[in-house]
């Protein structure tokens, strides 16, 4: 299992989730402080990782290090790309050097890695790439234009390498994984020029309720798009079907929603180009500041990926209740 952006956050979460059920993985991010972190948590949990710095919006070096895991740990059978960079700002303070390091990571940062592996799993026909979007990829909200922007663009790539890959016959296979706010080391390492903290959007679930949904999503490709929680759901068929509604409450809420009240550190370093994880003893985890109010489970997301079993309950109970009444 590959897991870029795998020093922090979604990528942390989905590695050791990887690695708790017996895989290998291999650990993909720029800082080496997180990713030696992340490779100690899973070999004291009994698990097998090694770990690659490399900076996914170099599309050269993802593949050389995909060529090297190939060579060190064996053929690649999942590719998670979730490595991910952001400016909370209006578009107009968000210099093009920033709108264009967001997009490169955020967005070619999983063409890239999606290249490097099919480069190894076509000849092969099998393999498994799995996306971590957002569900800000169907909606965009304000203060986060060049992230809105790169999640949006993932989506249509998705939908074009799936067709793509139906076209072909191949047995390899994509999913995007829709996720809600989660309680990431992001909020207080990525650029900012709001006057306050940033926040995610309540409600915010822990990187382990995002991490399920990635294991799931690698074993049942089956499905194109997953979503996780239901303000994922509420989001993205609120953009759908009454975008004008949607554009009116968010430009009432959507700023103050994103930030906590208490005054941004105006001193504090960002990961914008570098990473601030760079330092043995720098590792920042998986988990954000929001531990008190993250939820640990998702009732939509857990009702997502067995709809199909619970369908059929509820279909059964239907003819359970039918053959009561007439007898």
């Amino acid at each position: 299992m590959v897991v870029t952006g795998a020093s922090a956050g979604i990528g942390r979460a989905s590695a050791r989730a990887f690695a708790a059920r017996g895989d290998t993985v291999a650990l993909l991010a720029r800082g080496q402080g997180g990713l030696e972190a992340a490779a100690q948590e899973i070999r004291e949990a009994g698990g097998r990782a090694a770990w690659w710095t490399v900076d996914v919006a170099d599309a050269a070096a993802v593949e050389r290090v995909a060529d090297e895991v190939e060579r060190t740990l064996g053929p690649v059978d999942v590719w998670v790309n979730s490595a991910f960079t952001s400016v909370f700002a209006p578009f107009w303070e968000i210099e093009p050097d920033e709108f264009e390091r967001v997009t490169e990571v955020t967005y070619l940062g999983f063409v890239n890695g999606t290249r490097a592996a099919l480069k190894h799993m076509r000849p092969r026909d099998r393999g498994v790439v799995v996306q971590v979007g957002s569900a800000l990829g169907r909606r965009g909200i304000p203060m986060q234009s060049a992230y809105c922007g790169a999640k949006h663009a993932l989506c249509g790539f998705h939908d074009s390498l799936l067709a793509e890959l139906r076209h072909e016959g191949s047995a390899v296979r994509a999913s995007l994984v829709q996720m809600p706010a989660v309680n990431t080391p992001q909020f207080r390492w990525v650029r900012s020029r709001l006057p306050e903290e940033a926040q995610p959007v309540p409600p915010i679930y822990q990187p382990e309720v995002a991490a399920k949904a990635v294991v799931w999503a690698a074993d049942h490709p089956q499905r194109r798009e997953y979503w996780v929680g239901a303000a994922t759901v509420g989001t993205i068929l609120g953009g759908r079907f009454a975008p004008g509604l949607l554009d009116r409450y968010l430009a009432r809420t959507g700023v103050d929603d994103q930030q906590t009240g208490e005054p941004r550190d105006r001193s504090r370093p960002d990961n914008l180009f570098e990473p601030l994880d760079d330092e043995p003893g720098s590792d920042r985890g998986a988990h954000g500041a929001f531990d008190d109010v993250a939820h640990g489970r998702s009732v939509q997301a857990v009702a997502s990926r067995h709809r199909r079993g619970l369908g059929l309950a509820a279909l059964a109970a239907v003819g359970a209740a039918a053959v009561t009444r007439r007898s």
